[in-house]
């Protein structure tokens, strides 16, 4: 692969997850503060990512993949996009806040689908080349939330002026990527989008505990998206997006840990550790204020822990499970089943519980968050029970 792709699919990268990293962490606050909203409203507006996640699938493989070459198609999405996000910062209702804020997370959830796609197809070496091109995310969302933290904006509507900027940008530049054309042998079918060929995994006892397992933590997962950033506002902590953004830097390096994780411990081993730390960094968010911040500094950190250890190492085993005749039905699955159906339930639950815990608008957030820690718990004992496969390797 020539330099140039490779720089210019590095920006396209970095480009997509500015515009993200701008509104996702920082929403919530956005919506307690400036429109009133309840917790329930807010749990809504996250959950409608979720179900974009649902949607995207469909869009990308049966109708961008099939017809129109992918670098126009997010070309497009981005543009259409940020014309929404200008609405969207108009918007001073709740309620027609969630419609708005839907409507601009199905233009969004495809794109981050197609930069995959258009980035897959120009490396030569995917294992090789990927992880460079797909880390500018990661340093995107860094530099965007420190930005934000800096300029103590994360309360007003300048997260989604800033997004609107950054995804016009990407929609022009977007053009001028390599060309990327349609498949013209592409046969994607709803079997294949649903990952119904996957079903078969579930034979595997700890396969099917495994998907289990990972649905249900996307539960306190939500919890975490949703809700930390006014937590950590709410016990005092200053420029919290800027500490915030210490999740992602550990993100960065427990990525690196991960094959001599994998040769250390096993996968099971890996995923109890992954859990292990779900629940200690709710505990922290908890249990954390001005005179114990060292537990809030705690569960920030424990984000590349959390992440890395059960997500990432989930889709190695998924991969590997399922081998070259499921693999795409599997990863498809799994993605459907945790972005889409668990996220969208725990964004719900997440509303639900910050409104149950609501007293004179004052938040009680040591009751909210041992709600995903007990959820946490639960599916740590499930997993440690039922799951026996300790045989995935960092090669297989």
């Amino acid at each position: 692969m020539k330099n140039s792709t490779r720089f210019q699919l590095m920006a396209m990268m970095f480009l997509l997850y500015f515009v993200w990293g701008a509104w996702y962490g920082q929403m919530s606050k956005y919506m307690f503060t400036e429109l009133g909203a309840t917790g329930v409203q807010v749990g809504n507006a996250y959950a409608a990512f979720s179900i974009a996640m649902i949607i995207a699938p469909f869009f990308v493989g049966m109708i961008a993949d099939r017809y129109f070459a992918a670098q126009k198609v997010l070309g497009i999405l981005n543009i259409v996009g940020a014309g929404i996000l200008y609405v969207l910062s108009e918007v001073k209702d709740p309620d027609t806040f969630f419609w708005v804020i839907l409507a601009y997370c199905i233009t969004f959830a495809p794109a981050m689908s197609l930069t995959t796609s258009i980035a897959m197809q120009q490396v030569t070496n995917s294992e090789k080349d990927f992880p460079a091109i797909r880390v500018m995310g990661t340093v995107a969302w860094i530099a965007v939330t420190n930005i934000i933290g800096y300029y103590e904006i994360g309360h007003t509507a300048l997260i989604f002026k800033i997004s609107m900027f950054t995804a016009a940008f990407l929609g022009v530049y977007s053009f001028f990527l390599p060309d990327t054309p349609p498949k013209p042998s592409s046969h994607t079918s709803v079997s294949d989008i649903l990952g119904l060929d996957a079903f078969k995994l579930f034979k595997d006892r700890s396969f099917a505990i495994f998907f289990i397992s990972s649905l249900l933590i996307c539960i306190p997962l939500s919890f975490y998206y949703a809700m930390a950033n006014p937590s950590l506002t709410d016990s005092g902590m200053t420029n919290v997006e800027n500490k915030m953004s210490l999740g992602q830097a550990s993100e960065v390096v427990f990525m690196l840990l991960i094959p001599l994780a994998f040769s250390r411990f096993g996968v099971k081993w890996m995923l109890v550790v992954g859990l292990v730390a779900w629940i200690i960094r709710f505990i922290g968010f908890g249990y954390g204020d001005a005179s114990s911040e060292w537990l809030l500094y705690l569960a920030i950190v424990l984000h590349g822990v959390c992440y890395d250890f059960f997500f990432v190492t989930g889709q190695i085993y998924t991969d590997s499970k399922a081998g070259e005749q499921y693999r795409s039905s599997a990863q498809g699955l799994i993605s459907i089943a945790t972005y889409g159906i668990g996220m969208g339930i725990g964004s719900w639950i997440a509303g639900v519980v910050a409104d149950m815990y609501t007293v004179d608008n004052v938040k009680n957030w040591t009751s909210i968050w041992m709600v995903p820690a007990g959820i946490a718990a639960v599916v740590l004992v499930l997993f440690v029970l039922f799951f026996r496969d300790n045989k995935v390797k960092a090669a297989a």
